[in-house]
């Protein structure tokens, strides 16, 4: 059972930045990809990002340029950098696994309010 937890999240204004980390309990290296995700106040958990076990990246359409994942293996954690924060990025960010066991684990949220 691999544990996620995330950290990081917190009330922002907009144009503001902040980073998620996410700190798995074993070697990310053992994760065919590693993901966020968000759920809005009311709206379904929705892809933000990945971050594959090569190093490749990939986001979604409306935080292209603004966010960005990154990882630090040595530390097995992942981190979404968010610059440029809108109220619309308001939600409950999730750390999400996909270990090569085929197994998907989830963290259990943070809260990123973007508000002035």
């Amino acid at each position: 059972q691999v544990q996620l937890v995330e950290s990081g999240g917190g009330l922002v204004q907009p144009g503001g930045s902040l980073r998620l980390s996410c700190v798995a309990s074993e070697s990310i290296r053992s994760m065919y990809a590693m993901g966020w995700y968000r759920q809005g106040p009311g709206k379904q958990r929705d892809l933000v990002g990945t971050i594959t076990s090569g190093g490749g990246t990939s986001y979604v359409d409306s935080v292209k340029g603004r966010f960005t994942i990154s990882r630090d293996t040595a530390k097995n954690t992942v981190y979404l950098q968010m610059n440029s924060l809108k109220p619309e990025d308001t939600a409950v960010y999730y750390c999400n696994a996909l270990h090569f066991n085929h197994m998907t684990y989830w963290g259990q949220g943070t809260q990123v309010t973007v508000s002035s």
